[in-house]
């Protein structure tokens, strides 16, 4: 079965003409099956009163659509969102009362300039045309969800972001360095016996319970080192926060759906001790955020070298 995310920003209502909902905390995830795909679509559902699901949201999908009801604060926080995350593929459309023009100056030099405008009534058809981006290496499925079924016990609920996931692999779970066994693995509420990135996937799994499990966590190989408790990046300060930064603040940092306290240790280079082990890896981005901020909540982003 093949597999395509998206990341939905805007008006939730677009995503039930889109999807069936699914799991629904700080972020929403809708779905669809037909014929051999599977589309999901992930919507940060306490953005804006808070910052950091607009980050996880994005960091869950191979596609963006975004859907501009008004240009305010929080859309041109959106856009730079998807700037510094380097997301270059996606669909950009708004609604009639939206000056075009308006909208095409606030995207201007950022990745969202490089999306394809669609009217509304087009995005389903414009979506379907689509194909699934696949990643292959060892397998990485990073966790979003995780609680206790009756019967069943530990379900794991994430996206194979490389290779795949077969019935009885043990895995390890990063940070924490459990072992994980693979019981049963679900797409769709349909048991399959494997599943290759990028499918968002259920498992049943042995070795681990809720309680030792946080979004953004990790399963992969034994062999891998993900795990780091201090970052170097090569920090860019957003144009749009007018504050300097000075060593020992604390902000929270944003990498992919981890999202840790951080103390600024050097400014240059850019280091930052984390409040607990983060996975991480090189080249990844990393993005500093300051969520009580009544301006610009985004502060910068790198890197990690």
């Amino acid at each position: 079965m093949k597999s395509i995310n998206f990341t939905l920003l805007g008006d939730e209502s677009l995503a039930k003409d889109f999807g069936k909902k699914g799991t629904s905390t700080d972020i929403t995830i809708y779905d669809r099956k037909e014929s051999d795909t599977l589309r999901t679509w992930t919507i940060p559902t306490s953005f804006p009163d808070k910052i950091q699901p607009l980050f996880q949201a994005i960091s869950m999908g191979e596609y963006v659509i975004l859907h501009v009801s008004k240009l305010d604060k929080f859309t041109g926080e959106q856009i730079i969102a998807l700037d510094v995350l380097e997301k270059k593929k996606g669909i950009l459309s708004h609604t009639f009362d939206v000056d075009r023009n308006t909208l095409l100056s606030m995207i201007k030099g950022t990745v969202v300039e490089q999306y394809k405008i669609v009217e509304p009534e087009n995005l389903k058809k414009e979506i379907d045309q689509l194909e699934p981006i696949s990643t292959d290496g060892k397998p990485k499925i990073i966790i979003d969800h995780c609680f206790d079924v009756k019967g069943v016990g530990t379900v794991i609920l994430g996206k194979i972001v490389q290779g795949k996931i077969k019935q009885y692999d043990t895995l390890k779970l990063f940070p924490k360095g459990l072992d994980v066994m693979v019981k049963s693995i679900q797409m769709h509420d349909d048991t399959v016996p494997e599943a290759v990135s990028p499918a968002r996937v259920g498992i049943a799994a042995k070795g681990v319970t809720p309680d030792d499990i946080q979004r953004g966590d990790v399963l992969s190989l034994p062999d891998a080192s993900l795990t780091s408790q201090e970052i170097e990046i090569d920090y860019i300060q957003s144009k749009f926060f007018k504050d300097k930064l000075s060593e020992n603040q604390m902000f929270l940092v944003s990498l992919g759906l981890q999202i840790r306290p951080a103390k600024i240790v050097s400014l240059n280079p850019m280091k930052l001790s984390l409040g607990k082990p983060a996975v991480c890896e090189k080249g990844e981005i990393c993005v500093i955020l300051k969520p009580e901020s009544t301006t610009i909540r985004i502060v910068g982003s790198g890197k990690i070298k």
